[in-house]
């Protein structure tokens, strides 16, 4: 079972519950079997017959036993000295689970050499005992068949009343919810299906619970930390800053402000995280955020995942704050600070004068990649820390970036992937959440369109005659491909394996392609990860210059590059990307006062689900009902991601999509608990519980969050 499993302890075991029920006769129905699966039935011998054959080897024997379960029969077949036992075992009449591989022989389906195990008790009640049971289906292996399973069950059930049970007694009465001991009786051997309800109903609460309790233990131990309050000053570089601005800030940016303000203004560190769909104003947003902290004489760093991203991110806040981000240089405003950038490729002499305006507090704000965390890098004084982009950023670097703090600096956390709110609470439960949710004015609607290029070549063709269009109209495009083009040939595994997966289409033949066909004499350049970072810098001030028409790009562009000017991207070999990664890539365009226009060109049939995924994309600019879409998909262990990297404490029962309702009451009841007993002194069982789901790595994972 832990070669198998990964099941360890007599708990594992009672926590490793059925994936499904069958009822008599109901497991995988003999009519509708799939061919090539390890399937499951409940059947009854309608007949058996030994035949003898002649074969090179002499003569020899073979059983074909028939079973039916009313929807349709089925052939099984044993051979050799494995035909003595099933003989004497399957007379006609009698039940069984069968257990096996689906083949065909004959243009008939069959079973061979099944395992089985047979339904007869001591007596005519243990059969009427079976008639109605709800039979566990176990997520099993062909090592061990779930009948083994069960069996192990049987064996441990007795001991699930010795159960800590986490939930504290009043919660439980006054949720109504069945205990431990009960639920993982009901859960493994239930008489009806209200015993499975109503041990799934209590059993996810565990999971909520739980982990929501070892969230709000983090954001109390967090609340004791100490931090500098960083409170707004009249009349600083944030007033000026507002008051040059050419236009007014949305609700949305003037409500999160409040918040983000609010929480600097208190001793202990803020930890924010701030969801906006791609072109809300979430950098505006973090920006005010940083000129308060400067205002209240402390600095503010933010990180960017890539170089290209820093460096953008120098150049429009440096644009937005003019000459308040001239600090100590002729022409600089009388209160401005200094807006230094800190990469991995600058030169020598450069990075030391970026170092030295960091420690003596010149620069007030720093933005740079994670060279910013290098040992090297000292503050003057450090108050606010801001992450773009989370999802690309370890643990450890964030919490390298708030070691460089006097005191723990404060924490805004930004992302443009929208999260459902079930999966903030669940995965970012040790942040507070604020969301911009509405775009800024002279945004413009993105038109999406699937472009089936195996099905109609024509709407291929179509879509570069758009580009060239956009292009006349003095407009820009972008072109993506999943892949660079100089990198080794992944090794095809069959013939079948050729046809089916071409390699993905590269950015260096795309480019070269589209230069001597469709777009020749535009103005073609790439963009990828591996160029030269000054290369790449090149390339893309060229770009925001006006002076390149088409980009032909792998991912590097997919978060915070703004350049108004493009108004149309074509994604080649879309299927191939994910549906957030297709939100952000779209978002690059419509950033101006013209409308954008993304073409999404895939060669999957009509009916694939990699076509459905691309039509929800192209049916909504929603991000945050295509982050739904997202997670229906794919499983949850993918989205909570290294959160749930314990192996033991990943959710079973929890379905963070579908169980909302659970997440948001056990959040409300973990913080409760947790506010009126941080220790948990007065609930043990609850300890012990927290204790088993943070084994040492998680609860490392959870202290650096």
């Amino acid at each position: 079972m832990a070669e198998a499993l990964d099941l360890h302890t007599v708990g594992d075991l009672l926590h490793h519950y059925p994936r499904r029920y069958a009822e008599r006769g109901e497991l995988t129905a003999l009519s509708d079997l799939p061919l090539d699966e390890h399937v499951t039935v409940v059947a009854q011998v309608a007949d058996a017959r030994v035949h003898t054959f002649n074969s090179a080897k002499g003569r020899g024997q073979r059983l074909e036993v028939t079973i039916t379960d009313g929807s349709g029969r089925l052939q099984l077949v044993f051979f050799g000295k494995g035909v003595h036992k099933p003989h004497k075992d399957l007379l006609p009449g009698t039940r069984a689970m069968f257990a096996g591989k689906v083949s065909l022989f004959n243009r008939r389906l069959q079973l061979a050499h099944p395992a089985y195990e047979l339904l007869r008790g001591d007596g005519e009640e243990a059969v009427d005992a079976w008639a109605g049971a709800l039979i566990p289906i176990y997520p099993a292996t062909t090592k061990l068949e779930s009948w083994k399973i069960a069996k192990a069950v049987d064996a441990a059930l007795p001991s699930a009343v010795e159960a800590v049970d986490p939930l504290p007694p009043a919660l439980r009465e006054g949720r109504g919810l069945t205990s431990l001991a009960d639920a993982l009786r009901k859960v493994h051997r239930p008489r009806t299906k209200a015993d499975i309800e109503e041990a799934r109903e209590r059993l996810k609460w565990d999971e909520a619970f739980v982990l929501q309790v070892a969230l709000a233990r983090r954001r109390h131990a967090d609340g004791q930390l100490p931090a500098v309050a960083r409170r707004p000053v009249a009349g600083g570089l944030l007033d000026a800053f507002d008051a040059k601005l050419p236009f007014t800030l949305t609700e949305g940016q003037q409500r999160v402000s409040r918040e983000i303000f609010d929480d600097l203004a208190a001793e202990h560190p803020m930890h924010r995280l701030l969801q906006g769909e791609v072109g809300s104003g979430k950098t505006m947003v973090a920006l005010r955020a940083m000129l308060a902290v400067v205002d209240a004489g402390g600095q503010a760093a933010m990180l960017a995942p890539t170089e290209v991203l820093a460096q953008q991110h120098h150049r429009s806040v440096t644009e937005m704050m003019g000459e308040l981000a001239e600090g100590g240089m002729l022409g600089g405003a009388d209160h401005a600070t200094k807006v230094v950038l800190l990469t991995g490729s600058m030169g020598a002499a450069a990075r030391r004068q970026a170092l030295l305006d960091l420690v003596t507090g010149e620069a007030g704000i720093v933005i740079g990649t994670h060279a910013l965390i290098e040992d090297k890098v000292q503050f003057h004084d450090l108050g606010l820390v801001v992450v773009d982009e989370q999802h690309r950023f370890g643990v450890e670097q964030r919490d390298a970036l708030r070691g460089k703090g006097k005191q723990p600096p404060h924490l805004l956390v930004m992302t443009a992937t929208p999260i459902p709110r079930t999966v903030a609470m669940t995965v970012f439960g040790d942040l507070e959440t604020s969301v911009l949710d509405q775009l800024p004015a002279g945004r413009s609607p993105i038109a999406s369109h699937v472009v089936p290029a195996a099905d109609k070549p024509h709407f291929l063709a179509r879509a570069w005659e758009r580009v060239r269009e956009e292009v006349e109209g003095g407009h820009q495009a972008y072109v993506v491909c999943p892949r660079i083009g100089d990198e080794e040939e992944p090794k095809r595994k069959s013939a079948e394996d050729e046809a089916e997966k071409r390699p993905a289409l590269a950015v260096l033949d795309v480019a070269e392609q589209l230069a001597r066909g469709p777009l020749a004499g535009l103005r073609i350049e790439v963009l990828h990860g591996r160029m030269h970072p000054d290369d790449k810098d090149a390339v893309m001030r060229r770009f925001a210059a006006g002076d390149v028409d088409v980009l032909v790009a792998t991912t590097v562009i997919e978060v915070g590059v703004n350049v108004p000017n493009a108004t149309a991207m074509v994604i080649m070999d879309a299927d191939r990307f994910g549906v957030s990664q297709l939100h952000q890539l779209r978002g690059r365009v419509g950033r101006g006062s013209a409308a954008g226009l993304c073409l999404l060109v895939s060669e999957m049939p009509e009916a694939t689900p990699a076509r459905r995924r691309l039509n929800a994309v192209a049916a909504t600019l929603d991000g945050f009902e295509l982050s739904r879409i997202d997670l229906e998909q794919r499983r949850e262990g993918d989205v909570l991601g290294q959160a749930q990297s314990g192996a033991r404490s990943s959710l079973r029962m929890l379905a963070v999509i579908d169980d909302e309702e659970v997440i948001a009451a056990a959040r409300e009841e973990a913080t409760a608990i947790v506010e009126a007993d941080p220790e948990l002194a007065r609930h043990p069982e609850l300890k012990v519980a927290l204790d088993a789901l943070l084994d040492e790595e998680r609860e490392e994972y959870l202290d650096k969050g």
